[in-house]
């Protein structure tokens, strides 16, 4: 057997980019220390249970980077979050368990060569001890008999997520776009969509300091065209930036339903 041990650096304040949407994951107190076997990075669930969500090798621009490990909040917030201060998603891990120790994911984080590990942790399946005490009453009351089963406390099991980050080298533009579809039309009651999907790509992020975040584009935007030629989709915009590099061009967005044009530099 050996001792293993973390430590977590406390803070209440708000992370760098102002949004305070998460803080360092601190478990008791400033250090963490477990005993563990041997076979440890065998055990490893996170490891275990990895899907990379990036096709294109995507690790962190440090040799060997030491991960930063953060409890996320909201995840869809934590992801636009993480978007807009200039991260990727490497890949996520979910699975349900017993007591897993954080470690787990920094070993895991520093294998892939992530920036930034987000880990959320939920109770799952056994009942609370409060639940526990509710049918002991209820039996005392009843005159029931309960046997040691009954009684006895059980292993708590929990819900883990992780998901598994690295910084992107500056970017040209600063945006992160999809391709939606439009409904084919809207139910009865319902108010008709406000802005055109089916034209041009919707902007989910903007790169905080980026050339996008500067000329005024703001996540929600439709951008519909650069120097006129169409954005069908996020790969016809990676080659018009591209193509467009190192010059000042004239972005075509529709904000709600107000055209707009944006003059960016790239």
């Amino acid at each position: 057997m050996k001792v293993l041990c973390t430590t977590a650096h406390l803070t209440s304040e708000p992370s760098a980019s102002g949004r305070g949407f998460y803080s360092l994951l601190v478990l008791a107190a400033m250090t963490l220390c477990m005993t563990a076997p041997a076979a440890f990075a065998d055990d490893n669930l996170y490891a275990k249970n990895y899907q990379a969500q990036n096709q294109g090798n995507l690790h962190s621009l440090q040799a060997s980077p030491e991960p930063e490990l953060l409890s996320g909040n909201r995840r869809d917030d934590d992801n636009i979050t993480m978007l807009e201060d200039g991260y990727d998603l490497m890949g996520f891990s979910g699975f349900e368990a017993g007591e897993v120790p954080p470690a787990q994911a920094l070993d895991h984080g520093r294998a892939i060569q992530a920036d930034k590990i987000l880990v959320y942790v939920k109770k799952a399946g056994n009942a609370s001890p409060s639940s526990k005490m509710e049918v002991i009453k209820e039996a005392i009351k009843k005159g029931q008999s309960l046997t040691e089963k009954d009684v006895a406390a059980q292993p708590g099991k929990y819900r883990y997520y992780a998901t598994f980050w690295a910084k992107l080298p500056p970017p040209v533009l600063g945006v992160h776009v999809i391709k939606l579809v439009p409904r084919p039309s809207s139910p009865a009651g319902e108010e008709p969509e406000t802005a055109p999907s089916a034209e041009g790509v919707r902007v989910i992020a903007v790169i905080h300091g980026s050339a996008a975040e500067q000329a005024g584009l703001l996540r929600g935007d439709h951008l519909l065209s650069i120097n006129q030629e169409k954005v069908n989709d996020a790969a016809t915009l990676s080659s018009l930036v591209r193509r467009y590099k190192g010059s000042r061009v004239t972005m075509n967005i529709q904000r709600k339903t107000e055209p707009l044009a944006l003059q960016v530099t790239l």
